[in-house]
């Protein structure tokens, strides 16, 4: 948690997990060059850091929700997630936004139960 963020970027409780909202930026806080093709891709591997800072991992999540300032990226989105999680993949919704922090164009958060093995 920082003074601008006042929360964590994952909160585990038992076996739930909550992830905040994951944009694609750098460790700096920058967004990424290149627009949707580049923070995508980099919006879930920040995902991927949250869990795994909680103890969880990408095979957890139940449930992603998914903001796109361009509902048009949903193709492109869908490629990412694809690649992201293997099947069976969580469930996920896609809402389209008129802005997101910083100027991103997509953010994602995560529901996820961790498992005992």
């Amino acid at each position: 948690m920082t003074n601008e963020h006042p929360y964590p970027p994952a909160f585990r409780s038992g076996d739930l997990v909550s992830v905040s909202g994951r944009l694609g930026v750098t460790e700096p806080g920058d967004l990424v060059p290149g627009g949707f093709d580049a923070e995508c891709p980099q919006a879930f591997a920040n995902l991927d850091a949250a869990l795994r800072s909680v103890g969880a991992s990408r095979a957890d999540v139940v449930k992603v929700v998914v903001y796109l300032i361009d509902i048009v990226d949903r193709d492109g989105l869908n490629r990412v997630y694809e690649e992201f999680f293997a099947e069976p993949r969580p469930a996920r919704t896609c809402v389209g936004v008129a802005s997101l922090p910083y100027g991103g164009a997509v953010e994602v958060e995560a529901l996820a139960r961790v498992r005992d093995v």
